[in-house]
């Protein structure tokens, strides 16, 4: 595959998630409560997400570029949407932004990428769904339960859909406006949580626990980027000794880069599962909304 170090522990934490709810999917199989197949064609979706993300689908453009915005800046990356390359040429020779604040952008920019990918992954599995379900001559309760799953799906599409136009227009602002200084957040998936959060059903008290919660996560989030940046800069230490010969400075090498890589794995599971467990909160929120 080619990926770099942190590509390579975020693809680990990827599948230890995957692995684990497939585990959990398939103890709810065997108590007879997936019976509409719902949450094994959620895993799906999710392993077709992970598999584009990597480049690991069999399609040659559908790999996330090998690039890290820590090593190798901000220019080898395309965002593959016109009006997001327009932003972002804008941004950068604009002279509001000091180079962490360039940086930090970035993130925002690949994240909204990101997001646009997935939602176009559950569009196509959608649409696929929806043509199987046009074809069955023959109605029955089994096509029901097909019916309420294809509203559930359409649903989320509805949710990453709303996320995706919050995202751009926050993203059109700050690129015209530079940031404010005063801005609660600073992590892009923290930040797509606090304004989904303030569209969803909760209390004032509820709202408040949930913007602590996403402070602790935001943390969590930047300790997570902290190790990433000393995997990286370990893994061209490593490449570097091992050209030199030097059997003892290679030996403390490779332990402190293995020790790096299996803290960086731990960290970015725990943030991915923290994402979901908050993710899924809001969107209940949101569906209580719609009630």
């Amino acid at each position: 595959l080619h990926l770099s170090a942190v590509k390579l522990a975020e693809l680990h934490s990827d599948l230890k998630i995957q692995e684990k709810d497939e585990l959990s999917w398939k103890k709810l199989k065997a108590e007879g409560l997936d019976e509409d197949g719902e949450k094994e064609a959620k895993l799906r979706r999710n392993l077709n997400v992970i598999m584009a993300k990597y480049g690991m689908n069999g399609k040659k453009d559908s790999q996330l570029a090998d690039t890290n915005y820590i090593k190798d800046g901000t220019e080898s990356d395309t965002l593959d949407d016109p009006r997001l390359e327009k932003l972002w040429s804008k941004a950068k020779t604009s002279g509001k932004f000091s180079d962490e604040e360039l940086d930090k952008l970035w993130r925002e920019f690949k994240h909204h990428k990101e997001k646009i990918r997935e939602y176009n992954i559950l569009l196509e599995t959608v649409s696929r769904t929806e043509d199987i379900h046009k074809n069955v001559i023959n109605p029955s309760e089994e096509n029901l339960v097909k019916e309420e799953i294809l509203h559930n799906k359409h649903r989320e599409l509805k949710d990453k859909l709303r996320s995706i136009n919050q995202g751009f227009e926050r993203l059109r602002k700050v690129s015209h406006q530079g940031y404010d200084a005063t801005s609660e957040f600073e992590e892009p998936r923290v930040i797509d949580l606090w304004d989904m959060a303030k569209s969803a059903n909760f209390t004032e008290k509820e709202l408040e626990s949930f913007r602590e919660e996403l402070k602790h996560f935001e943390a969590k989030i930047e300790k997570h980027h902290h190790y990433q940046k000393q995997l990286e800069i370990s893994h061209q230490k490593l490449k570097h000794v091992e050209g030199t010969g030097d059997k003892d400075h290679l030996t403390r090498n490779k332990e402190k880069y293995a020790m790096l890589e299996e803290k960086t794995k731990e960290l970015g599971y725990k943030v991915k599962k923290h994402l979901q467990d908050l993710s899924s909160r809001i969107s209940q929120g949101l569906q209580h909304n719609e009630l």
